[in-house]
């Protein structure tokens, strides 16, 4: 059956589509009625069914006679550890910290709150609240007591695990004390706090709230898995760079457990058995569905990789992983792969290592720009595919379907939207925009499995957010178009759209073009206040190592002005050492334009390096740029 056949399916026959994939997971009760609706209208997939994500991603294997292969696998070079788990083991731990939790007394329905560096402990703690029923919210390691208080506030978690540190290339980032800070600001909620202590920074317990990881762990008896409803929580997910009030993204249990199998097969083509690797900190939300969920429940091998891709110990380090491990399917974020190709720009690291088994090299978290994809698709015969999806859909909404049907690379382009998701690109009434013209990019309702339909306390903040400004749609919050072909560009949040003498231009497209100069590692474009023309835009340009052309930012402004008219007024530019990065790799552009037009502007939690923000002014200033 083609792309086509299977996207028309699904979106006029919705229920048969998604019971057929579901038939493939376990059930403890089957559903009354594939697609109902709450009392607000939002979709209830598979109501009134039962099961547990714990059991499908883990015992239901188990129970096949697959408990001998490998379900995960462990590389730190930070530590120099290296570990495999094969099903039956993660079976057996996730059981027993699944006990600790309920001697805690966590049942189905409390929250936990797990902060925690990407060791296998924090794998083991997912899927051990997703045993017993508990909704579990994972919150980046690292964040700053401000940040964890105000999720365990909105989420009000009975218990919190942590570890006793994370660990960079270069420095240890103790965690308690952020645990301590962020446990006075929000006192009277958790009642017990576990800590996994690490030998590099052993952390100091506090008498009573306290407890031990390996203390609880040697008391915990194995428990098993609960019945959950499909549409009850599986986790809270807070999404990044979020400013005031916290947003919670609510996944329900069975569409999440649907999708992500789904997907698994027909979008990422891989088998069980095979190695899998999505490269994210689980605080992110491809760190849930594809570093954890998604290759759990679909049998394959899942890498969870302590380290960095350039410095641990150089720009080689994730062929290394691919090559050792036998990796079939590589899941990264753009801004990884441009690191690797600023520091090793002829990929002289790859040589070393036989990388010919990869399957498939999949980007997403931001847009990859042409070049790069270009300079990936150079280097690997192999797929390269950028695709898109959000925290709040779950999974991909725009893919290459590798397990369907491979369609021609456009580069540049997140090939077409997959089944389940009918996507439109929209004018500000909400009316289809002609092929090729940049709209709003909304996708209509219902939503399909697995996509988040509420916010944790807060569902009219819900419909607000998503709902209201194009009725009978979700609004994604990005930008781009759909050409002649069914291709989607998704080319910037609609928020990074700049207005050039009434010209709606989009900064991806800028972008675009800019980054295609040779000697360009990596760009950002973002819109500088002018009386004359109201903005106009600035450019950003972090230059490839051992690039020496004085004359790069004349070329680049002639560059554009040549591709994209003079409409596009972009005559201003500089170059930076690097961009402000959040740690799951998007470039801060909205806190950027801030910095450039003298706005107040507060670092966001999620960013990598708050001293980047410093040296853009000071590069800003230095140029007599904007009013930073």
């Amino acid at each position: 059956m083609s792309h086509a056949d299977h996207h028309r399916r699904s979106l006029q026959d919705p229920e048969t589509f998604w019971a057929d994939a579901a038939r493939a997971l376990d059930w403890i009760t089957p559903w009354r009625k594939v697609l109902g609706a709450d009392a607000a209208g939002m979709p209830l997939w598979f109501e009134g069914a039962a099961a547990n994500t714990c059991w499908n991603a883990l015992d239901r294997h188990v129970a096949a006679g697959r408990g001998l292969q490998t379900a995960l696998i462990f590389d730190s070079p930070v530590t120099g550890t290296k570990r495999r788990y094969t099903y039956s083991e993660l079976t057996d731990l996730v059981a027993r910290v699944a006990g600790m939790l309920t001697a805690f007394g966590v049942g189905k329905g409390d929250r936990v709150l797990i902060y925690m560096p990407v060791i296998p402990e924090a794998v083991a703690a997912m899927l051990a609240c997703a045993r017993i029923g508990a909704v579990h919210s994972v919150v980046f390691g690292g964040f700053a007591a401000h940040e964890l208080a105000s999720r365990i506030q909105d989420a009000g978690p009975k218990v919190l695990l942590t570890a006793s540190c994370g660990i960079e290339p270069a420095r240890i980032v103790p965690y308690k004390p952020a645990v301590d800070q962020a446990l006075e600001r929000a006192p009277s909620i958790v009642e017990a706090c576990v800590v996994f202590q690490r030998p590099q920074a052993v952390a100091a317990l506090t008498p009573g709230r306290d407890h031990d990881w390996n203390d609880a762990m040697a008391a915990a008896q194995p428990v098993p898995c609960v019945a959950v409803d499909a549409n009850d929580p599986l986790y809270i997910l807070y999404t990044s760079g979020t400013t005031g009030a916290p947003k919670g993204i609510v996944r329900p249990s069975g569409g999440h457990m649907v999708a992500l199998l789904w997907a698994m097969q027909h979008i990422y083509n891989a088998s069980p058995g095979e190695v899998f690797w999505a490269c994210s900190d689980i605080g992110w939300a491809v760190g849930h569905s594809f570093a954890v969920y998604g290759p759990l429940l679909n049998g394959n091998a899942t890498v969870f990789y302590e380290g960095k891709p350039v410095g641990t110990p150089d720009a080689g380090a994730f062929w290394r992983v691919i090559a050792e491990y036998d990796v079939r399917t590589f899941f990264v974020a753009p801004t990884a792969v441009r690191a690797i190709k600023r520091e090793d720009p002829d990929g002289a690291l790859m040589k070393p290592h036989d990388l010919s088994r990869l399957k498939a090299f999949f980007v997403a978290g931001e847009r990859c720009d042409p070049p790069t994809a270009a300079w990936l698709a150079e280097k690997f015969p192999c797929p390269i595919v950028d695709h898109w999806w959000q925290t709040e859909s779950g999974w991909p909404m725009a893919a290459n379907p590798l397990g369907i049907e491979r369609f021609p690379t456009k580069h540049g382009t997140v090939t077409k939207p997959v089944p389940g998701w009918d996507i439109r690109a929209v004018d500000a009434e909400g009316r289809d925009v002609a092929a090729g013209e940049t709209g709003a990019i909304v996708a209509r309702l219902p939503l399909p499995p697995g996509a988040a339909t509420t916010l944790w306390n807060a569902p009219a903040r819900y419909r607000a957010a998503y709902l209201d400004r194009y009725p009978g749609f979700y609004n994604t919050g990005d930008a781009g178009f759909i050409d002649a072909d069914g291709y989607l560009s998704v080319m910037t949040r609609t928020d990074d759209v700049i207005n050039v003498a009434g010209h709606r231009l989009s900064t991806g497209a800028i972008e675009e073009v800019v980054a295609a100069h040779p000697d360009i590692a990596e760009c950002a474009v973002v819109g500088l206040d002018d009386e004359l023309k109201g903005q106009v835009p600035l450019g950003l340009l972090v230059l490839k190592a051992g690039a020496t052309n004085q004359n790069v930012i004349a070329e680049v402004v002639q560059r554009v002005r040549e591709i994209m008219g003079a409409v596009v007024a972009f005559k201003t530019a500089v170059v930076v050492v690097r961009l402000p990065k959040t740690r799951s790799g998007k470039v801060l552009r909205g806190t950027i334009a801030k910095i450039a037009n003298g706005a107040a502007y507060m670092a966001p939690a999620t960013i990598e390096d708050a001293a980047a923000l410093d040296e853009i002014a000071a590069a800003l200033r230095q140029a007599r740029i904007g009013r930073a």
